[in-house]
């Protein structure tokens, strides 16, 4: 028996179907990851270097962006889990990182473009040209990769990270949340003071956007806390670069506004754990304490004298708001300060599973709820 790789754009590669089990370097991976009692993880997929964000078809196919030049389809026809088959959607492209879906479509956010690939689900294997959906972004690579989602509005919101650590952006675009519809008109900026965002989600019961923001550096190792933040109106600002989360002035830009007149956090992390990816569980596979909790990838610290994150958190919701938080998967950073990998996005399967990438690996995890103790 064989299946079908596609791994690179007008070439495949056929491979026996015995490969697609975890090589042993993966499961030692693997074997290292904490999880509750009664889940388990496993290698969804494994051809998708740096792997970043994930966005769902409706056919089930699974859209991974990266951090590099490519953007992957994974396609898993026997639903055991495992993805039988890789396709290259798109190669050469300047930081994919975002991707999302809707109505057929495969929308791409590079640095500077959004992308469309119409009808993409009818042609993995002769992936259609591109149309630009909207090329004003900036260009600065510096927190220029770009998080995608569609909104419940049917909006299509991105955001534009502060091209520096710590600095007063000249232009309005900067450290901003925007929306746009999906043909890329009525473009606006929705939020301000968000020094860079790569993960945000909508409350499954109001609706409301929740995002992560990833905090200044060089203020220690316990500071500022990272943030995940609750946006409601049109013009709110959280901050940045006066004030961090929530009530620590800056010590360049402090004294020019007072932490009072800002938006603080919903919710805040340790320090330099640089929070990604966030999901609202809306799967039924997963106990009920589990279900519509938010699920947050921290992708870890790079500047601590003491690495920490490296794990899937969970934050608990209560009354639409965020009252606690757990480790949910842990395990991609050692006793002894080793990386093992470095998670960035999740996303819910239609049979209730959860995926989560890993740039550091290029790879794609699943955990599922098993009920095995």
């Amino acid at each position: 028996m064989f299946v079908i790789y596609r791994v690179f754009i007008g070439l495949l590669v056929w491979l026996p179907s015995q490969l697609l089990a975890a090589s042993a370097a993966q499961q030692a991976i693997i074997q290292q990851l904490h999880v509750p009692p009664g889940f388990e993880v496993s290698i969804f997929a494994d051809q998708t270097a740096n792997a970043r964000s994930l966005a769902l078809g409706d056919d089930g196919v699974v859209y991974v962006g990266s951090g590099r030049e490519k953007v992957y389809a994974l396609k898993d026809a026997n639903h055991d889990g495992i993805a039988e088959q890789t396709y290259v959607i798109a190669d050469k492209l300047n930081m994919p990182n975002g991707v999302a879906y809707r109505d057929g479509s495969l929308y791409v956010a590079t640095i500077d473009r959004i992308l469309r690939y119409p009808n993409i689900s009818q042609h993995l294997d002769n992936p259609p040209q591109a149309v630009v959906v909207y090329d004003q972004l900036p260009k600065d690579l510096h927190h220029g990769w770009k998080y995608l989602r569609f909104g419940p509005d049917g909006k299509l919101y991105t955001a534009v990270g502060a091209p520096c650590n710590i600095c007063l952006p000249k232009a309005e675009i900067y450290a901003s949340l925007v929306r746009m519809n999906a043909d890329g008109s009525d473009f606006e900026v929705i939020a301000h003071g968000i020094r860079n965002t790569v993960g945000f989600d909508w409350q499954p019961q109001s609706h409301v956007l929740f995002f992560n923001d990833n905090g200044r550096d060089y203020l220690g190792d316990d500071l500022p806390p990272e943030e995940l933040n609750q946006w409601s109106n049109k013009g709110e600002h959280f901050g940045y670069p006066f004030c961090h989360g929530g009530t620590i002035a800056d010590p360049q830009f402090g004294n020019q506004k007072p932490c009072s007149a800002f938006k603080a956090p919903a919710w805040r992390y340790k320090a330099h754990i640089a929070p990604l990816g966030l999901r609202f569980y809306l799967g039924k596979q997963f106990p009920p304490e589990y279900q519509q909790q938010l699920f947050v990838a921290q992708h870890g610290s790079w500047n601590r004298s003491k690495p920490q994150g490296y794990q899937v958190a969970m934050v608990k919701f209560v009354g639409g708001m965020p009252v606690a938080e757990h480790s949910f998967i842990s395990g991609w950073l050692s006793q002894d300060g080793t990386v093992l990998g470095r998670p960035v996005d999740l996303l819910t399967l239609p049979d209730g599973s959860l995926l989560m990438s890993d740039d550091m690996n290029g790879l794609i995890y699943r955990v599922a709820y098993t009920g095995k103790k």
